[in-house]
């Protein structure tokens, strides 16, 4: 699955040591390709204070419909 820089995406899988639980709404700020295809994704509390940015697979991801 592919996404785009913006997009918004729901996390998949629990993250426990950066504060994220599956489900969780982020925005993808940077795309990598090297030296495997993963997202940069910032996800914000109700205020827009970042919680976490992590790099993740694309697996771990999914469009928000």
């Amino acid at each position: 699955m592919e996404f785009s820089l913006f997009d918004v995406v729901i996390l998949n899988v629990d993250l426990p040591d950066e504060g994220l639980v599956k489900g969780m709404t982020g925005a993808i700020i940077d795309v990598y390709s090297s030296p495997s295809m993963a997202y940069e994704v910032e996800f914000c509390d109700q205020q827009g204070r970042t919680i976490a940015s992590v790099a993740l697979a694309p697996e771990q991801l999914q469009h928000k419909s």
